[in-house]
């Protein structure tokens, strides 16, 4: 059998390990340390963001900023339809009620005219949202302009889901550079990865350090131990922290080898009139952490669905689209403002395999199984 082709696998530049080396013989094994540092300042540096807190996840951070927000029952908090569950999930743990919106065909992201259609909803019932999440989805940045105006307008904190996002960009801006406050996901499938782990960020210094304390079990400055409320253990290991400065050193080589990767699968099935690729926005440049097809039901009969068993039968991993939040059994009767385009885009949408250090013949693999699939039914 073929080697197996995973969908978004880690890509080690070469200088990880020796930063773990390092880490190790300076005895850090232990969270917090000196790769925790560096990795913050490089991190910093790499998004314009001069307050930045590494945590052990993107979720962790989302967590901490509603603690921050103060996010409890009764409360709504308004969210990207197409995302993955995290992006609302800790705001739900708090007790708060999700309300959804969808996204629009030019972007795949949160559609500004419905968000301004659920702030003027909820300031009718006097029930301001405690925050706005908006996902920077697959990679490519929300709309931040108009959404940042619409929040500043209804006095609404906007958080920016940049998980899938990092190298990203809004125009000039850097993904997450946009409203309160911003997530990065490090996960094993992301541009770059620490094992597992995150980072939070902020231009509020303020709201930076009080999660990192929050990080921290909320501990006080004191030789004992003390604490005057309770928080959480949610810190970056250094071990970690060390891969993570190893992998920062490549973000432009990955994110160059995410978008040759997108466009030679657009090359190489550009015949193909029934298969329709994820856009780019006018308003930035996407990192392509993932390129997903479309396959238009009324040009083809071949499902999504049907392309990846074909995919699997070749040891080749793809996945479908997000399934949209509004859809999910856990926020059944939830409110969603839209929800057609992120549906029809979870029916007709597939996620190629996009890891970074895919070769030509690996492309031509996938490409080969795809149009042999299509022109089978």
């Amino acid at each position: 059998m073929n080697p197996r082709i995973f969908l978004s696998p880690p890509w080690m530049g070469g200088g990880e390990e020796q930063r773990v080396r390092e880490a190790f013989a300076s005895n850090y094994i232990a969270p917090t340390g000196p790769m925790v540092d560096r990795f913050e300042a490089l991190f910093s540096e790499a998004v314009g963001m001069p307050n930045v807190c590494a945590l052990s996840s993107g979720t962790a951070a989302l967590d901490l900023l509603f603690r921050e927000l103060g996010v409890q029952r009764g409360d709504t908090v308004i969210c990207s339809d197409l995302t993955f569950v995290a992006s609302i999930a800790p705001a739900v743990h708090a007790g708060a009620t999700p309300v959804f919106i969808d996204c629009d065909d030019a972007t795949w992201t949160m559609n500004p005219r419905l968000l301004a259609e659920a702030l003027l909803e909820a300031e009718r019932k006097g029930a301001r949202p405690k925050a706005v999440v908006a996902v920077d989805l697959y990679g490519q940045c929300c709309d931040y302009d108009r959404i940042e105006a619409l929040c500043a307008r209804h006095g609404v904190p906007l958080i920016v889901d940049a998980a899938e996002a990092l190298g990203a960009r809004y125009g000039a801006r850097a993904a997450g550079d946009a409203g309160w406050a911003s997530v990065y996901s490090f996960n094993g499938n992301k541009i770059i990865t620490t094992s597992g782990g995150g980072m939070l960020a902020s231009r509020d210094a303020g709201v930076v350090e009080r999660a990192r304390k929050r990080s921290q079990q909320s501990r006080e400055a004191a030789v004992w131990y003390e604490h005057r409320e309770l928080g959480y253990n949610y810190r970056l290991s250094n071990i970690c922290a060390a891969i993570g400065v190893g992998q920062l050193a490549h973000l432009d080589t990955i994110i160059a080898r995410k978008r040759a990767i997108a466009a030679g699968y657009q090359a190489r099935l550009r015949d193909i009139v029934a298969i329709s690729w994820m856009p780019e926005a006018p308003t930035g440049t996407s990192n392509r952490w993932l390129t997903i097809l479309q396959l238009d039901p009324r040009l083809t009969r071949v499902t999504p669905e049907q392309v990846r068993l074909a995919l699997e039968a070749e040891n080749i991993e793809s996945r479908p689209v997000w399934k949209p939040m509004h859809a999910q059994p856990v926020f059944a009767g939830a409110r969603c403002h839209g929800g057609a385009v992120s549906e029809r885009l979870f029916r007709q949408g597939l996620c190629l395999p996009s890891g970074a250090g895919l070769g030509d013949h690996d492309l031509d693999r996938v490409a080969a199984v795809v149009r042999a699939c299509v022109a089978s039914f």
